[in-house]
């Protein structure tokens, strides 16, 4: 099993940045990838960003290209997610996955989840 936790979340105004950070714990060496999602309210939870933890491959949900960074460090078994340039449509809940064996835009395929982390960005 891996545990996710999730932190860094809160309220910022518009064009402000927020970096949110997830630390796993437990069975981290069979983690293949780590990915982050978020979710608003009365939607579907949507991509954010995905990073693989050997190799660094990141990718991006158009809607955070250019203005979020996901980085990791292993040492630490933390993946993190710069946002800047935030949007009140950015406002969610974000969520750390995990997964051991791929890459993938769709939340159906990370087996492990964190909590959740409340962004709200004020117009």
């Amino acid at each position: 099993q891996v545990q996710l936790v999730e932190s860094g979340g809160g309220l910022v105004q518009a064009g402000g940045s927020l970096r949110l950070s997830c630390a796993a714990s437990g069975r981290t060496f069979s983690v293949y990838a780590m990915a982050w999602f978020r979710q608003a309210p009365g939607k579907e939870r949507e991509f954010v960003s995905f990073i693989t933890k050997t190799d660094g491959r990141t990718y991006y949900a158009d809607s955070a290209k250019g203005r979020f960074t996901i980085s990791r460090d292993n040492a630490k078994n933390t993946v993190y997610l710069q946002m800047n340039s935030l949007k009140p449509e950015d406002t969610a809940v974000y969520y750390c996955a995990a997964d051991g064996l791929r890459v993938s835009t769709s939340a159906n395929y990370y087996d492990y989840w964190g909590q959740g982390t409340q962004v709200t960005v004020s117009s």
